[in-house]
């Protein structure tokens, strides 16, 4: 399954090299698909042209629809195979290691993915930023969803093979460009192979990796998160936490306020944040979490979940400030829109380390 948009000058290579490889490998058994979405260099019209010539190509041209995620499924829903695959267009990914991802798959894994991090991987010339972009992405994925993006090294990869019968009958609701964390995170992953590629330059054409693309994978990542959550009791978690800020800034008027008592701020803020993360803390204790405390209902069973919610907090703190000062001062995103994003991110973040580290630790079944 090959995505395309404006890869003219890319295309032909690319389907050469690749029936050169697959053909001493498997004969006429396997397809090439090529999923256009209307490119205005006519992408799609040279891939009807190539498809003359090599009768494994079929081409399909969207009109109406966008994105290389939901282009990936739209040419998987009409493959024919038993493996799907997906490759890009653009030549950074080396043709040669799609032979490599097969024989994986030949010996019975159900999905094989090209690496950048094991073994013979790496990246030819990124610079110091792009590296700690990707690596800052792969992070924050691991905090959200370390048991979908700790399973394999390279999760923002694109370059995989995956067996049909992992993905059947699921769902996919993809977003932006790492369609391997959907994959990961709604199918039936058991066997994963990892093959180690190094991550080429583009030749031609021009990259289409911004801040949007971040942007979608952030969103992306909280709504696999919530789809693992109780919708309920996230709700009830989101609002004690809306109680809690009203108590932050309530306390934070009184004590600092020169109309009121005229504190120093950063006292008056450290009072007024401890005193909120307390409040959420009893409400979601007896609230939120109520059926999750069972018999540990004495002083020193909340005490304990007291601390942990209060170290949580503080991680989370911190996670929320790393986040919005990437989005606003490398990624150069709206620093209202900026904070919004960290927040939600960071609320997923507290209630699933809450539910699995604090609550879930009292004894009580989920």
């Amino acid at each position: 399954m090959i995505p395309t948009f404006n890869e003219r000058h890319n295309l032909a290579e690319l389907i050469a090299q690749l029936t050169a490889l697959l053909d001493p490998e498997l004969g006429a058994d396997y397809e090439l698909i090529v999923v256009d979405d209307d490119s205005p260099d006519r992408t799609w019209e040279l891939a009807g042209e190539l498809a003359a010539r090599y009768p494994q190509l079929r081409v399909i041209r969207r009109e109406h629809e966008r994105g290389l995620s939901t282009a990936v499924i739209r040419g998987w829903q009409i493959a024919r195979g038993e493996i799907l695959a997906v490759i890009d267009a653009d030549l950074q990914h080396p043709p040669e290691v799609t032979v490599q991802l097969w024989r994986q798959m030949v010996k019975g894994a159900d999905l094989a993915v090209g690496s950048r991090h094991v073994e013979g991987g790496g990246v030819s010339d990124w610079s110091l930023l792009r590296r700690m972009l990707s690596r800052g992405a792969q992070l924050v994925g691991l905090l959200l969803l370390p048991g979908v993006l700790g399973r394999v090294s390279d999760p923002m990869s694109g370059y995989f093979m995956v067996r049909r019968s992992a993905v059947a009958g699921v769902t996919m609701q993809p977003l932006g460009y790492k369609i391997l964390v959907e994959v990961i995170g709604r199918g039936q992953i058991r066997w994963i192979a990892e093959v180690g590629y190094v991550f080429r330059e583009r030749q031609e054409g021009q990259s289409k990796v911004t801040w949007r693309v971040y942007l979608d994978y952030l969103r992306h990542l909280v709504r696999l998160r919530l789809s693992a959550l109780s919708t309920l009791r996230f709700m009830r978690f989101a609002l004690v936490g809306a109680s809690g800020v009203v108590v932050d800034m309530a306390l934070l008027f009184l004590l600092s306020d020169p109309r009121s008592l005229g504190f120093g701020l950063t006292r008056s803020k450290i009072v007024a944040a401890e005193l909120a993360i307390i409040n959420n803390f009893l409400w979601n204790d007896a609230w939120t979490f109520r059926d999750l405390v069972g018999a540990r209902r004495g002083p020193g069973h909340k005490l304990r979940r007291l601390l942990k919610f209060n170290a949580v907090c503080g991680i989370g703190l911190l996670l929320n400030v790393l986040l919005l000062n990437i989005q606003f001062n490398v990624l150069h995103i709206n620093r209202y829109v900026a904070n919004l994003i960290a927040i939600g991110v960071v609320t997923v973040w507290n209630y699933w380390l809450n539910l699995r580290l604090n609550w879930r630790d009292s004894g009580a079944s989920r």
